[in-house]
């Protein structure tokens, strides 16, 4: 029983993450929706929502990760996670997924970047820079 509450909390979690609108500072929201795909190490730099999930920025103090996570896992869908150098070389993961697209990494401190996402070549896709 107490499992079935657990899952129903973070199951909310995630859902008020994805309609809230995810640009901005990463918060509480955003940490319990990201899926920890980077890896140990990396810090939320901005969330936004796409379609049926979300897209991160993270950071690790070199390294920049961008992942495309889905709220619900399940069918396979259309997902794209990419970050790369502004004006340079772009790193993509793009395929059918049920879970997460990513995560692609740069090495840019002090860079700035390309970063975005999509779900379901959603028109609602994200796509932003970021400097620092």
């Amino acid at each position: 029983m107490k499992r079935l509450i657990r899952r129903t909390i973070t199951s909310a979690a995630v859902l008020a993450a994805a309609t809230a609108g995810l640009v901005g500072l990463p918060g509480t929201a955003q940490a319990a929706a990201y899926n920890g795909a980077c890896g140990p190490g990396y810090s939320i730099l901005q969330g936004a929502s796409v379609w049926g999930g979300s897209v991160y920025l993270l950071y690790n103090g070199s390294t920049d990760c961008v992942v495309t996570v889905r709220n619900t896992p399940g069918a396979y869908y259309s997902m794209r996670a990419t970050v790369g150098l502004t004006g340079g070389q772009q790193y993509t993961n793009a395929g059918n997924f049920t879970s997460y697209a990513g995560p692609v990494y740069v090495y840019a401190p002090g860079q700035c970047i390309n970063w975005s996402g999509e779900i379901n070549h959603s028109a609602a896709g994200y796509s932003d820079v970021h400097c620092g």
